[in-house]
């Protein structure tokens, strides 16, 4: 018979697991031990020991939020290698499917799951948006986590679509049209003032010219 012991939950004290389960960090996913471990990993990244040592900490003082200050860079730069994997593209399906990145805000993507991209490659440039790819367009997340965006790169969200691209959907069927009284409005009428004509605007034939032409569907 088994004590009881066995049977509860056991809690994880490492130092990944405090980070990912950070009520802020629900865009990360979990980097295997032995992917961090492997030095090819590691290439081109700067880090010392002690930071590759606290991140593989099994059991850690949660009381100390930071060691170095260093560890949350490390592990976000090896985070970006590893989505990049057969592995980690299927560890972010399940979080995509789950819908932990968020959705699209706009009204006619009907709430199209959204996915983290970064605008940058290089740490500190960015926090992390998410993209829609129904739309193909950048937003900030609703809940704005501090991640920076470098944790998941600039090609992340293409390179899943290519490697799933069942899951691709379709762009927006519907799409907004300005309108005036009932008529669709020309594009003209969203053209800039040409600053040449600033010193007309008083001028009768000024107003008469620069109002907003629109057309019949």
């Amino acid at each position: 018979m088994s004590s009881p012991q066995s049977n509860e939950h056991k809690v994880d004290a490492s130092w990944i697991g405090w980070f990912v389960g950070n009520k802020s960090n629900e865009f990360v996913c979990r980097v295997p031990i032995d992917f961090i471990d492997d030095k090819f990993n590691l290439t081109g990244l700067e880090y010392s020991e002690d930071t590759v040592n606290v991140i593989l900490e099994p059991y850690f003082d949660r009381s100390v939020a930071w060691v170095s200050g260093h560890e949350e860079k490390l592990y976000g730069m090896i985070h970006a290698k590893y989505i990049m994997t057969e592995r980690g593209v299927e560890d972010m399906r399940l979080k995509y499917e789950m819908g932990d990145f968020g959705s699209c805000p706009k009204f006619y993507c009907k709430g199209q799951k959204a996915l983290p991209v970064g605008l940058s490659d290089e740490w500190g440039h960015s926090t992390v948006k998410i993209y829609c790819p129904s739309c193909r367009d950048v937003f900030r997340p609703r809940y704005r986590p501090k991640l920076d965006g470098a944790m998941f790169g600039t090609s992340f969200p293409h390179l899943f679509f290519m490697e799933l691209p069942m899951l691709r959907p379709e762009p927006p069927v519907e799409k907004y049209v300005p309108r005036l009284h009932g008529f669709q409005l020309h594009e003209s009428a969203f053209m800039p003032l040409d600053p040449r004509d600033s010193s007309r605007e008083s001028s009768p034939k000024s107003f008469k010219s620069s109002s907003p032409s629109f057309f019949p569907d």
